[in-house]
């Protein structure tokens, strides 16, 4: 689980080395065609015998995943990927949470406002644009677990995400051809391109499946919590990004929420695959 939190990250921190050269655009797009393929590989989709109820979340989802990453790569470049994947991180958060009434849950929302507050700072140097695409990222992102817990009740296996990833592949070839014949891609830039690609799905897709078949699912949702923590330290070693000690703060209360609002949440007490399937599986965790 921290492998795959690593190589996350990791692979955020190597894309954005590349944006000066490709562009966000261009990132994403060369990001999505690598997780297509090996999203292809993994799950082998029959599409030809996919009904239009299957196709439905298939496609929604597909478009989520395409604006999630981009939103995200492009607040990633505007505010640091500390940040950007801290503010992300109330998707899932978000999710947790809905619908729950009991005080604990309630006092864990009203805590990680307040942390996002201390967080953004209004301030004439704020920067909003890149903070309104943080926090787009984590409505994608809470809407990318719906639809994959939609998805994976109607088809099996990773079908429904190879299907979306294809899809969504294939939305970024005029925008990613675009992106790379107005941006020149360097030797250099390519190749962080390609790495974030494979450190962000293939890295955390298997570490993601060999690490559920051993712990239970709502233990790999707490343990979640480590990536605004992993984000920020390899934004401060790998890009020099340094938050300061109240953002600190603010990123270990919305882990803190986040723990908390998972590991009080109700869920099967069996480790086996039906608590998988409903939450925290690789299917509802997109690589990045």
């Amino acid at each position: 689980m921290l492998c795959s939190s690593v190589s996350n990250q990791s692979g955020a921190a190597l894309a954005s080395l590349a944006f000066p050269t490709l562009g966000p655009v261009g990132v994403v797009a060369v990001r999505q065609w690598v997780a297509a393929v090996l999203l292809l590989a993994a799950g082998r989709p029959r599409l030809r015998s996919f009904t239009a109820a299957q196709w439905r979340p298939v496609l929604g989802l597909a478009v989520v995943f395409a604006a999630m990453n981009l939103s995200l790569y492009a607040a990633i470049d505007r505010i640091g990927l500390g940040l950007a994947v801290t503010l992300e991180f109330l998707g899932p958060l978000t999710v947790a949470l809905a619908g729950s009434r009991r005080r604990l849950h309630l006092g864990c929302a009203g805590a990680a406002a307040a942390a996002v507050v201390v967080l953004v700072r209004p301030a004439p140097s704020t920067d909003y644009l890149g903070i309104a695409l943080a926090l787009l990222a984590a409505v994608c992102w809470g809407c990318y677990i719906l639809l994959n817990r939609t998805v994976g009740e109607r088809l099996p296996g990773a079908q429904g995400s190879a299907a979306a990833a294809l899809v969504s592949g294939a939305l970024y070839l005029p925008l990613g051809i675009g992106a790379l014949l107005h941006h020149r891609p360097t030797l250099g830039a390519t190749a962080c391109a390609l790495a974030a690609g494979v450190l962000s799905s293939a890295v955390p897709f298997l570490s993601d499946l060999m690490a559920l078949r051993r712990v239970p699912a709502h233990f790999f949702g707490v343990f979640m919590s480590v990536n605004p923590v992993s984000a920020a330290l390899i934004g401060l070693v790998a890009l020099g990004q340094h938050l300061p000690a109240l953002s600190w703060a603010a990123v270990l209360v919305i882990v803190a929420a986040n723990t908390v609002a998972v590991s009080t949440e109700a869920h099967p007490r069996s480790a086996g695959p039906p608590a998988v399937a409903k939450r925290g599986g690789p299917a509802e965790r997109p690589g990045r």
